[in-house]
């Protein structure tokens, strides 16, 4: 019988946020914004540990207190200009250190809310059915990035693709999909190897645009904590 792979979960939360200060901790619907990422891992049916990353002690001890591993991370890893790829292995490593071992890692931004249990299970059960090493969200945007233009050098407009697209019917053009933040797996042995969340075989996972929200301003928390008043998540 096949050894059922693990997954660690990693959320990354720094202290400073230029946009929102403290919008990791910031209540929405009844608790902190990070806890409905942790909640969410934790309910998953794969997710084995699920770690907070962050340079920032009260946002550990939010972690803490919904049931997370805390891990403080170095002040270098934690810059405006910090990218997640340094962060995800220092989660790794460090546990590896204590003999925890993942074939996945899934990282997972406290950012988007209204991703649930549901989203990952169905996004890591996806990926394993097609036989992928990776998979990310992503949703469908109501314009197609095929209609655009761009300028040429002399001014005038070109089609950002060819000169036909931005006149074909929207159902005639190709699918397209962009990233919405919301979920990120990667198997941890090529991740360590490439320092990338995307590989040749990732697998998308398509969210409706109404769960895909990612807060940066007070507005986003608005729309949020509307959407949590409709559902069923407490």
């Amino acid at each position: 019988m096949a050894k059922r792979p693990t997954f660690l979960a990693v959320i990354p939360a720094r202290c400073g946020s230029k946009g929102l200060p403290g919008k990791n901790i910031m209540p929405l619907h009844g608790k902190p914004l990070i806890a409905w990422s942790i909640d969410a891992a934790l309910s998953s049916r794969y997710i084995s540990d699920t770690v907070v990353s962050s340079d920032c002690e009260e946002i550990l001890s939010v972690a803490r207190k919904y049931n997370a591993l805390a891990l403080k991370r170095p002040k270098e890893l934690a810059l405006d200009s910090s990218p997640s790829e340094p962060l995800i292995t220092h989660a790794i490593e460090s546990l590896e250190k204590e003999g925890r071992f993942y074939d996945f890692v899934v990282l997972l931004q406290p950012t988007s809310p209204l991703r649930d249990s549901k989203d990952i299970d169905n996004a890591i059960e996806s990926m394993l059915n097609k036989r992928g090493n990776a998979s990310i969200s992503v949703y469908e945007p109501s314009h197609s990035p095929f209609k655009a233009f761009v300028t040429k050098e002399n001014g005038f407009l070109k089609g950002i693709v060819d000169d036909d697209k931005p006149f074909m019917r929207r159902q005639d053009l190709p699918s397209v999909y962009l990233t919405n933040g919301a979920i990120y797996i990667v198997s941890t042995e090529m991740f360590l190897k490439t320092q990338r969340l995307f590989t040749d075989k990732t697998v998308p996972y398509v969210m409706p645009i109404e769960k895909s929200i990612d807060i940066d301003t007070i507005d986003d928390f608005e729309v949020a904590e509307k959407a949590l008043e409709k559902s069923d998540r407490t």
